[in-house]
This record gives structure tokens, C-alpha cells and sequence, in this order.
């Protein structure tokens, strides 16, 4: 499996956690709040707002926060006009090519956030489109492994579209084309098959392969200390940990 695949079964994990706090929870509402507002309110009509709302689905945010998020985005909220969405792009420890996504309401306030936490990790801010062409947007789903057959999962998956069946440990990694996602989904669940997450992604061409637990770590916290950052909304990155390494560390 790729350190993709791995990362997002982690970051679904770690997600959860964050989402008891809240602090998840507001990151995703912002996502479709600015979705609903660039492309307007009907998901059918609006990719960008589909996938924002199959990814809050994913980490279980509540109907009415998802309804109250779009009527945000569509409204005359003044919180709303002010959100923009910047990429920075860098490298980490080792190499690893590091994209983040932010959503801000104050430019300076996030470039310096995103900076210090590149320096204070031994990583390197560049300028754009220093590592973007090292990745490309994907849908990503992952289904428990332990609960159903891998059989019954490829041909639901290839019902909706997708385009590969991976297994990750306990997971199945499906990927499929950006517009594809939300169909995907759909028909895993018409054949009774459960989604753990679904959601857009970057998904590397190339890895890096971190295969000691010092390398591993100083990587990892470089992305947790850029997602500590109340704009960051997603950081992508391409190694490649050994699933005994990953387990040590994790």
C-alpha cells in the first residue's frame, strides 16, 4: 500500500479524536460554508460542496450543522465573504514533499503559522508549485477490511465508478477520479457496506520512504503542528512508512 493509503487510515483515526474536541468539526464546516458560497447550495451542482459534505458525513458532524454550514455559505454571511483558500507547498525532514491547504480569513496571520511550523520541524517552505506536480486529486474511501469480503467490495466499487481496490491492514483503500467520489460511496452502500470515510485527496505519484522510527516521527510531527493551525484544513504529504515502523510511532 502507499504511505497515502496509510496516512489516511491514520488521519481518519486521528480525526475522530480531534472531532470530540470540536476542533474538527469547525474545520469541515468551513470547508462547505465556502463551497456553498463559490458554487452555491445544490451539492448535485456543486462538486466542491458534495465532497465537503461526503467528508463531514465521513467524521459523523450532524445533519443540521452540515444544512446550517451551506445556508452560511449562501446567505449574507459576513464570516463567509471573508474566507479565502490558500496552498502552501514545502518539504519536511527527509525529503518528503509536504502540501496544505488552508482556508483564512487573514493571510499573514496563517503564511506565519505554516512558516514557523516548517522551521521549528527541520522543513522548508517554497514558493508555488514547488511539490503540487508530485501529487494529484483523487477520491479516496476506506471500508473496514475485518467486516466484509474483499469480492463484494471491488464489484460495488466498480459499480460506482472506482478505479482501485487496495487492502491496508484493517482497511480497504478505494480510490476513484475526483467526480466519481460521491458514487462511489452511494453504491457501496446500496450493496450494504459501510464507509468508514470518503473524502478528496492528493494523492502522491512518487513516495518517500521513511523507514527508521526517528525519520518517521520528526515527519509526523511536522504535519501535526501544521494541522494545529485552527486555518490549516488539510496537509498531504508523500512518504512512506513500513507498516512496523507506522505501528511504532503511531
Amino acid at each position: 500500500m502507499s504511505g497515502h493509503s496509510k496516512w489516511s487510515s491514520i488521519k481518519h483515526k486521528k480525526g475522530a479524536a480531534d472531532a470530540r474536541r470540536g476542533k474538527l468539526f469547525s474545520k469541515l464546516s468551513r470547508a462547505i460554508i465556502v463551497a456553498a458560497r463559490d458554487g452555491g447550495g445544490d451539492p448535485a451542482a456543486n462538486l466542491a460542496l458534495q465532497n465537503a459534505i461526503e467528508k463531514a458525513r465521513s467524521y459523523s458532524v450532524p445533519k443540521d450543522n452540515i444544512e446550517r454550514a451551506i445556508a452560511r455559505g449562501t446567505g449574507a454571511d459576513t464570516d463567509a465573504a471573508s474566507f479565502e483558500q490558500v496552498t502552501y507547498e514545502g518539504y519536511g525532514p527527509n525529503g518528503v514533499a509536504i502540501l496544505v491547504d488552508a482556508l483564512t480569513d487573514n493571510r499573514n496571520r496563517t503564511a506565519a503559522d505554516v512558516r514557523a511550523a516548517f522551521a521549528k520541524h527541520d522543513g522548508n517552505l517554497g514558493g508555488s508549485g514547488a511539490v503540487a506536480w508530485l501529487f494529484e486529486r483523487r477520491g479516496v474511501i476506506l471500508v473496514d477490511a475485518d467486516r466484509y469480503d474483499e469480492d463484494d467490495v471491488t464489484l460495488a466499487a466498480a459499480e460506482g465508478g472506482a478505479d482501485d481496490v487496495e487492502l491496508d491492514g484493517s482497511s480497504f483503500s478505494i480510490t476513484s477520479s475526483a467526480e466519481f467520489l460521491s458514487a462511489v460511496r452511494q453504491a457501496l452502500e446500496d450493496a450494504g457496506i459501510e464507509v468508514d470515510s470518503a473524502e478528496l485527496t492528493m494523492v502522491p505519484k512518487t513516495t518517500v520512504e521513511l523507514d527508521d522510527e526517528s525519520a518517521a516521527k520528526k515527519t509526523l510531527r511536522l504535519i501535526d503542528a501544521l494541522e494545529e493551525s485552527d486555518d490549516v484544513q488539510e496537509v498531504y504529504a508523500n512518504f512512506d512508512i513500513p507498516e512496523q515502523v507506522m505501528e511504532a510511532v503511531a
